[in-house]
């Protein structure tokens, strides 16, 4: 496969949309560096699914918001392994509460976590993909609360759309080296973070009448790596099944 040999970062991928992407991104000939911060038996099974393709699969552990870790590790494995070729940020928080009883730690741990996680992960890892000429991949994942904003997720809302724009300025300064940058904003995804939520109610509202799914979000993830995706940067892909 013409991916042999690039390795591309997941965080989050112990489960859901995360691990649904590194196991697509296996699938499409990468090796994956599975990141996950506590959840070290569904980073095994992530990592079990990655070779059980015939890929390159490993291990990193760190809090994306802590980011004297994120540099030590990121630059301890680049170090022993090389440049990556591509960085999907995909983990975050959500602590979801009407903002007159939103407390500061609420507010600062969330935006700390998401918002911060983009300099904390991408910062060690940008020169190293810059410096290896070798072009490269980076798709950060928002959420349609960070394009229209949603009730009780004030808090969320300002990271993702933080990260929107975060990912577009980043895009403009690495479009010369080869390197896209991407966001992707998914609705409701079947995921444990929308357990509680009233769901026959939200289903009715949304055109496709139904959920999205992590297999389909990784397929939106697999084709902004690909070759095909080339000339495609600084744009926000939304799948959210038409839902505004």
């Amino acid at each position: 496969m013409t991916n042999t040999g690039r390795s591309i970062l997941v965080t989050g991928a112990s489960k859901g949309i995360g691990q649904a992407i590194a196991t697509r991104l296996a699938h499409d000939g990468f090796d994956v560096v599975i990141h996950y911060g506590r959840d070290w038996d569904g980073a095994q099974q992530t990592l079990q699914q990655v070779q059980n393709v015939g890929r390159e699969g490993s291990l990193i552990q760190f809090d994306i918001a802590d980011r004297m870790e994120c540099k030590e590790k990121i630059e301890s494995f680049i170090s022993e392994n090389g440049a990556f070729y591509g960085a999907i940020l995909n983990a975050g928080i959500a602590k979801d509460t009407a903002f007159p009883a939103m407390t500061a730690a609420d507010w600062d741990q969330v935006i700390h976590t998401n918002l911060d996680g983009f300099y904390n992960v991408l910062h060690p890892l940008v020169m190293p993909m810059v410096s290896a000429r070798k072009g490269g991949r980076i798709v950060v994942m928002s959420s349609l609360s960070g394009e229209v904003g949603n009730r009780g997720q004030t808090n969320y809302s300002a990271s993702k759309a933080g990260l929107i724009g975060a990912a577009k300025s980043l895009a403009v300064e690495l479009g010369k080296r080869k390197i896209t940058v991407n966001t992707i904003a998914p609705g409701l995804i079947e995921t444990q973070m929308i357990d509680d939520l009233p769901l026959d109610q939200i289903k009715k509202t949304i055109p496709l009448q139904r959920l999205g799914t992590p297999d389909e979000v990784a397929g939106a993830v697999s084709y902004l790596c690909s070759d095909e995706a080339a000339y495609v940067t600084r744009q926000v892909l939304s799948i959210n099944g038409g839902m505004y």
